[in-house]
């Protein structure tokens, strides 16, 4: 289970029709040290962390002095590939022997769909290390904390998830609410988290109210994370991901249609589009979707995500994508992912669809045509509609 009870429901996600700010979560966001206020205060480029505290805050000054890159870093611990010095390996399964084996870091079949090259970034990088790191993005410094594995071999090549935070909490919450450095470290991936520009009411870049203009800047943002990232790294262009949650779902349902030529799959838990959201609008390179909400108790002030995900989901089909269902019965709330393993990551089956679906699928197809994996809980299922709604009882309350 999760490693602390929510208070305030993780993924509230949104404001009243009548703009007046509605954020839940606030609370965790501050006991936890995480920064909610996007840029202000930013960190010095390349800040080193040893967790994720506030950008410019003395426990990130300290230690960025004693830190070190990830990639110089190599140990011996379990579950790690060793390697000899420029050979390049791929995420492997941990104890037990096989249970994650995953579908990214195979090679595709001869003549699949390849993503495009990594884009390039639009200003100078710097070193994207474990930690907070600022960097400027469309003329704005723009902070984004990585956590890669503990345990980064020489020449591991990485897959990419980006975490796009809910309205009341942060990069930090996100960080601590879905265990991340345990799951890269056991499902070897890079997670990228991006704080706020903190501009926007929403956070986030979805609504009616933002401009085409505001919301390429954070498209824009998106490309410099992935190409700084891969400055840095090894990346597996071919699996790359977005996962958003409530307000950051809805934000990764926009950016799904505009980034679809480097994503190889989305996760949108409690989002969606229609009424205060833009719609989907079409994408280039069609890709595998979880879209997960929380039953007709999922509404957070002005939004029921039934709809939103609903509506989703029909242009996802309209699209040809293929879809994973999720719904669970706690409302606008964490989700009640469980493994089903003490020593597995609780939100194993989320990310085991991340690195199930790689860019090079056909259209529509999923792995999991032929049987989900026993990480997946019973309450998702492939194909809309298709779902049984989880019963029984939740973490904490809702929105």
């Amino acid at each position: 289970m999760m490693r602390r009870t929510v208070q305030n429901g993780w993924f509230c996600g949104l404001v009243m029709a009548s703009m007046a700010l509605f954020g839940c979560g606030s609370e965790s966001a501050a006991s936890a040290g995480g920064d909610t206020s996007g840029s202000s205060g930013a960190a010095s480029t390349g800040v080193v962390t040893t967790g994720p505290a506030v950008p410019g805050s003395s426990a990130s000054s300290q230690a960025s002095a004693e830190g070190t890159s990830a990639a110089d870093e190599s140990s011996s611990e379990a579950g790690s590939e060793t390697t000899t010095a420029g050979e390049t390996t791929t995420g492997g399964p941990i104890d037990p022997p096989g249970a994650l084996d995953v579908l990214c870091g195979t090679a595709p079949p001869d003549g699949a769909e390849t993503p495009l090259p990594l884009p390039e970034p639009s200003g100078v990088c710097p070193p994207f290390i474990p930690g907070w790191n600022t960097f400027a993005s469309s003329g704005n410094a723009r902070d984004v904390f990585v956590v890669a594995p503990s345990d980064l071999q020489p020449g591991e090549q990485l897959p990419v998830a980006f975490l796009w935070h809910w309205l009341g909490g942060s990069a930090a919450d996100f960080i601590e609410e879905a265990d991340v450095q345990n799951a890269v470290d056991q499902f070897r991936f890079l997670a990228l988290v991006p704080a706020e520009k903190g501009d926007l009411i929403f956070r986030w870049p979805f609504s009616s109210v933002d401009s085409n203009e505001r919301m390429e800047e954070e498209f824009v943002f998106f490309d410099d994370m992935l190409a700084c990232a891969a400055q840095t790294y090894s990346i597996d262009n071919t699996c790359v991901s977005s996962v958003g949650v409530s307000a950051g779902a809805l934000f990764t349902s926009q950016l799904g249609w505009a980034r679809s030529e480097y994503l190889s799959s989305i996760i949108v838990l409690s989002g969606g589009t229609g009424g205060l959201v833009k719609p989907w609008n079409g994408a280039v390179h069609i890709m595998p979707a979880m879209v997960l909400w929380g039953g007709p108790s999922d509404v957070c002030v002005a939004l029921n995500f039934t709809n939103t995900s609903e509506n989703l989901e029909a242009e996802l089909m309209a699209d040809g994508h293929a879809v994973v269902e999720c719904e669970h019965n706690c409302g606008h709330s964490a989700p009640p992912f469980e493994s089903g393993k003490p020593d597995l990551t609780p939100f194993a089956g989320m990310w085991k669809f991340f690195l199930d679906h790689p860019y090079w699928l056909e259209d529509g197809e999923t792995p999991w045509d032929a049987g989900t994996p026993p990480s997946l809980p019973e309450w998702c299922s492939v194909g809309i509609g298709s779902s049984t709604p989880r019963v029984g009882e939740c973490n904490g309350p809702g929105c």
